[in-house]
């Protein structure tokens, strides 16, 4: 079942123009969030912040806003039926939103961490600081890095630097404090990010946002990614070219982060 254009649809179908832009370009907006308790108000949910980001993008490519009325609605439906939401906006307003399960072995993966590889430069994300419909280069970099056995692919500029995953942002343990790659090098302003980067700026914990140049990611004890649907998995192993980097994905410094998914 889906919901679409302020009706729920039972189908595995959606029907479109041919000529409908966010088929034949890609030329959609979303945001995929995990409800907590079965609301939206819940905090860790963040509804108001996955709403900002769709806004945010409307207003940038000057589309029109949905209704909002039917967005909620469409959604408060939905999440009696699954954890995940994604809530897609079509370049006229249309509202398209879906359900889905948590991952397989999530708890496993937070608790031992996954293998990573790094992708080629031109795998960067389109657009880095909205989530469009064009996700074809993070899709092909996670599929590309499955041949060698990871779970997880780690997009890279053309300098080598480590900028994001292809479904979430970097984190790094170094020196008694956290390092996140900054904005400015062209990654996803990730909901989960900004959560985190708030909640240790408050208790006035040091975040060192600068970029993950090959020799700053060799020297980080753990390293992690975040999105709004895993929360924060370690990363254990990361393949490159030169050899494969080792972290430990169960170093204390990850107790403090997931805590704050606790409900």
């Amino acid at each position: 079942m889906y919901w679409y254009c302020g009706k729920l649809i039972e189908s595995q179908k959606l029907e479109l123009d041919i000529n409908d832009p966010g088929l034949i370009y890609g030329a959609t907006v979303f945001t995929t969030l995990r409800v907590y308790d079965h609301s939206l108000d819940h905090s860790l949910t963040n509804w108001q912040a996955h709403c900002s980001r769709l806004k945010f993008s409307l207003q940038t490519f000057g589309w029109p806003e949905p209704d909002w009325h039917f967005v909620r609605h469409g959604a408060q439906i939905l999440l009696q039926h699954f954890p995940v939401i994604r809530i897609t906006i079509f370049p006229d307003g249309r509202e398209w939103i879906t359900g889905r399960l948590l991952p397989e072995n999530l708890t496993q993966k937070q608790n031992h961490g996954i293998v990573a590889a790094l992708t080629k430069p031109e795998f960067a994300r389109s657009l880095p600081n909205h989530k469009t419909g064009n996700y074809l280069s993070p899709w092909l970099a996670r599929n590309i890095v499955q041949a060698v056995k990871a779970e997880e692919a780690i997009l890279i500029d053309s300098e080598g630097n480590w900028l994001e995953t292809s479904t979430g942002n970097l984190w790094g343990w170094k020196d008694g404090h956290w390092w996140t790659p900054p904005l400015e090098v062209g990654i996803l302003p990730g909901i989960e990010r900004s959560h985190i980067i708030k909640h240790l700026q408050n208790h006035q914990i040091t975040v060192q946002q600068e970029p993950w140049t090959p020799q700053l990611v060799k020297e980080f004890a753990a390293i992690a990614y975040t999105n709004s649907v895993v929360e924060i998995i370690p990363i254990h192993t990361v393949h490159q070219p030169t050899g494969s980097l080792e972290y430990n994905p169960k170093h204390p410094c990850f107790l403090e982060l997931k805590g704050l998914f606790l409900p």
